[in-house]
């Protein structure tokens, strides 16, 4: 009845079965047809092994590449840099002492006062590399008055406790002579847990200050030389650089001086600080680790109304080199040299003082300006000195000097490009160019060019 009634709509409902099962049988044929023709190839006498190697690798998965036998290709290496001088111990008196009296005496004009001033005078210097540098600032300190006792220096080698376990040697950038500076010379060591950046180490340092309960501190670069003003008139006010940092804090703490937060001497090559002002700013920014991190941390000082002033307590001088021999700052000269028989005793017995303002002195002062302009005209780097050791292999967390330099050197531009775009602005003058504090990280930044005039107008109003 179907079919007669609508043999159209009748075969359109039976095509689909009909292809259906065409494409079913037509699939079955083939495929045991193909092994039926590979089974009799096998099984027939007249094939060839070959033939059937042949098929058989037709039919299986083409496998995967392997692994080249040749050699790997050798690493191409850079350039061996020029190899510096070994480094000599540039005070023998101290190398060779076994005692604080082994050593010449402080000169008696800049001797500590004794008891200790009232107030407390902390002084930080940290330390990363080149020990000479270190003790040749650490030295200065002692012998223009600064209490031994009173000053800490920061080991920010990333060693660990290498320096005070004796793990390290003198040609190793990282050395420094924990027995000497604490034994001899009477400072103080304290560790970092790591290696810190700048701006990590100098919050370490307001760490520290807190910890102990310090309202300031002072700190201090570790390739300066701090020097006693001797020659100042009138000669009856003379002061040591310690006594007159000593007069400035004590001006500074004054309840009419204002609300400060650093007092610089000789730019910050000797600062000293407010801790609480740093901690109600935040401290300092450690995603910009080294350069213009100053910048952003006294810019923000500024914003917030602290003052921060300068002021003379003596001449600091920033070196790139030590003195051919330490004990020149502690202005002695040989007794043979002025006639007088040698000591068997003490090598430092074989030393006498020429007082204030001497030629000894004078003659310290042209060395020291010496330094100062060799390390300024510097044509390759002012700071060339960082990289001048490249021994310690072998040692416990040694880091090749080289990569070391140049890891330090890419996370400084990293740290320029950070401040860059806090701020919108290249450069330190962010208040000179109208910049707020709460503008941080919201400027567009002034070298990029806004094309579509609205989105700047609109940026305009949500700054203002």
């Amino acid at each position: 009845m179907l079919f007669q009634s609508n043999p159209r709509r009748s075969f359109l409902l039976l095509l689909p079965t009909c292809l259906i099962v065409f494409f079913l049988f037509s699939f079955l044929s083939i495929h045991a047809g193909l092994y039926h023709n590979v089974v009799t190839h096998f099984d027939s006498p007249t094939s060839s092994p070959t033939s059937r190697s042949a098929i058989a690798s037709e039919l299986e998965p083409t496998p995967l590449p392997s692994a080249s036998p040749t050699t790997p290709p050798r690493p191409r290496y850079k350039t061996a840099s020029e190899s510096h001088p070994l480094v000599k111990d540039t005070f023998p008196l101290a190398a060779a002492a076994s005692s604080p009296t082994d050593i010449p005496p402080i000169p008696e004009w800049n001797t500590p006062p004794n008891p200790h001033v009232s107030e407390k005078t902390p002084l930080f210097i940290g330390f990363t590399r080149n020990w000479l540098l270190l003790q040749q600032t650490v030295v200065s300190y002692i012998t223009a008055g600064w209490p031994p006792s009173d000053i800490y220096v920061v080991d920010n080698t990333g060693t660990m406790f290498s320096n005070r376990n004796q793990l390290l040697t003198l040609q190793n950038p990282f050395f420094l002579d924990y027995h000497r500076l604490t034994s001899i010379f009477g400072v103080n060591v304290i560790f970092t847990p790591t290696l810190l950046t700048f701006a990590q180490l100098q919050n370490f340092y307001l760490y520290t200050a807190l910890e102990s309960e310090w309202d300031y501190y002072f700190w201090s670069h570790m390739d300066i030389v701090a020097l006693s003003v001797e020659d100042f008139e009138p000669k009856e006010s003379y002061q040591s650089l310690y006594m007159r940092a000593v007069g400035v804090l004590r001006e500074t703490l004054l309840p009419d001086y204002g609300r400060w937060a650093i007092r610089w001497f000789s730019y910050d090559r000797l600062s000293l600080v407010n801790t609480q002002a740093f901690v109600d700013i935040g401290g300092w920014d450690v995603f910009v680790p080294y350069y213009m991190t100053d910048c952003d941390m006294h810019e923000r000082l500024w914003m917030r109304g602290f003052s921060i002033e300068s002021a003379d307590v003596g001449a600091v001088y920033d070196v790139g080199a030590s003195l051919d021999d330490l004990k020149d700052l502690y202005r002695v000269v040989g007794r043979d040299e002025l006639g007088l028989p040698r000591s068997v005793k003490s090598p430092s017995e074989n030393l006498s003082s020429e007082g204030v303002n001497s030629p000894a002195y004078h003659a310290l002062v042209h060395n020291l300006e010496e330094l100062q302009r060799a390390k300024s005209d510097n044509p390759g780097s002012r700071l060339s000195w960082q990289a001048r050791q490249q021994g310690g292999q072998g040692a416990p967390f040694y880091r090749d000097a080289e990569g070391f330099q140049t890891a330090m050197t890419m996370t400084m531009d990293f740290g320029r490009t950070v401040f860059d775009e806090k701020w919108g602005h290249r450069g330190c003058d962010i208040r000179d160019v109208g910049l707020k504090e709460e503008d941080a990280w919201r400027v567009i930044g002034e070298w990029e060019v806004v094309e579509d005039e609205s989105v700047e107008a609109e940026t305009d109003q949500k700054v203002e």
